[in-house]
């Protein structure tokens, strides 16, 4: 393996803040034209784009997902993956932040670009769609795509800055209840009503929560209760979310969940459909080496990680926690000095395209390229 440049840090910077106009322009672009999971046909056609000017070799549409991109340069031992998401919200467009984590993703493959065989790295940027819920990291993993990598990273944007999201595990699932209409005025008697059957659900689940733990959250919306007053509702729908501090203590917790739906068909004689939603985010746990690195390169550049009160960010998730358990993995997050506004609020998606945004683009970039280097010099210094 050759020896990394000892002037590698100042190259790799120049290189990011050389190619600040187009990476902010990309994070800007995205977030103008936001697009639901699955959906990213802009989004992942602009990243692929920008990483094949930056010389990297570029697959768009792979692991059987036509917005995944992967882009690799390099052919050192040393496999790094960087992860880039793309994908906004219903209604409330980038109201968490994803066009910074692509635009700072493509970031850190520019400034590895050039460095990665003289660092001994293989660099691959993992274009991920649907993480909003569709779990596309998950896919991906299961399909191959981080096989062979030795350590996974990405940045997200949030109101404080964090050195690493205490990511819940997840599951989320849709709920049908079907039952029989009637006149709600002349037969009731006559009727099987499916809203009834959501309300005895959510009263359940209400009652289930006093024994759940301080972190565990359960939380759901009702889509469909019925078209008209005087008609016993024939469908009720809706979409449910359990959270836990991990994937052992998800399950049980689900399980009981369950079993409260299955209370609201048994109670009125409803028939009962439970569809899951992508698949179960796993927990996020990052690895220690990495996210020590990380820190001190963005330490390096200025950002402050404050003390946080406990609990803080409690119940977030990402489907870069499987990804955690599979390869050592970071999920840091650049502080947007936004506060009150907080992910997932239409105050957030504004605090997405504000100064303080663009420079976390290229902060989160730099300390990734950085963190990369750092790793793969660390590999010289032992091999």
């Amino acid at each position: 393996m050759r020896s990394a440049p000892t002037d590698h840090r100042t190259v790799i910077q120049r290189r990011i803040r050389g190619a600040e106009r187009d990476l902010v322009t990309l994070s800007h672009r995205i977030h103008a034209h936001p697009e639901l999971a699955f959906e990213e046909v802009r989004a992942s056609t602009w990243v692929a784009q920008q990483l094949s000017a930056a010389g990297f070799d570029v697959e768009h549409g792979c692991y059987g997902l036509s917005t995944a991109v992967r882009a690799t340069v390099g052919s050192g031992p040393l496999h790094v993956a960087v992860c880039a998401e793309y994908d906004a919200l219903p209604g409330i467009g980038h109201a968490c932040g994803h066009n910074v984590i692509a635009a700072a993703a493509v970031g850190a493959g520019v400034g590895l670009a050039g460095l990665a065989d003289d660092l001994g790295l293989t660099v691959t940027v993992l274009g991920t769609p649907a993480e909003e819920g569709g779990g596309g990291k998950i896919l991906m993993l299961e399909r191959g795509a981080f096989e062979g990598v030795d350590a996974a990273m990405m940045v997200h944007p949030a109101a404080t800055e964090m050195d690493a999201m205490p990511g819940t595990a997840v599951s989320q699932f849709d709920i049908r209840y079907r039952g029989t209409p009637a006149h709600a005025g002349a037969y009731p008697e006559r009727g099987v009503n499916a809203a009834d059957a959501m309300t005895v659900a959510q009263v359940a689940i209400g009652l289930l929560r006093q024994q759940t733990t301080g972190s565990d959250r359960i939380q759901g919306i009702v889509t469909e209760a019925g078209s008209a007053a005087n008609v016993i509702p024939e469908s009720s729908r809706g979409r449910w979310i359990v959270r836990s501090d991990s994937v052992e203590a998800l399950a049980p917790l689900a399980s009981r969940v369950a079993r409260c739906f299955e209370a609201g068909a048994l109670a009125t004689g409803c028939e009962l459909t439970t569809t899951p939603v992508g698949p179960d985010y796993a927990d996020l746990r990052p690895d220690p080496t990495l996210l020590a690195l990380y820190r001190a390169n963005a330490e390096a550049l200025g950002r402050t990680f404050p003390s946080l009160p406990d609990g803080a960010a409690v119940g977030a998730a990402t489907d870069m926690g499987n990804v955690s358990h599979a390869v050592p993995a970071i999920h840091p997050m650049l502080g947007l000095d936004c506060a009150p506004a907080v992910n997932h609020q239409r105050e957030f998606t504004a605090a997405c395209v504000t100064p303080a945004a663009d420079r976390a683009v290229l902060d989160g970039a730099l300390a990734m390229a950085w963190t990369a280097a750092d790793l793969a010099t660390a590999a010289v210094r032992t091999s």
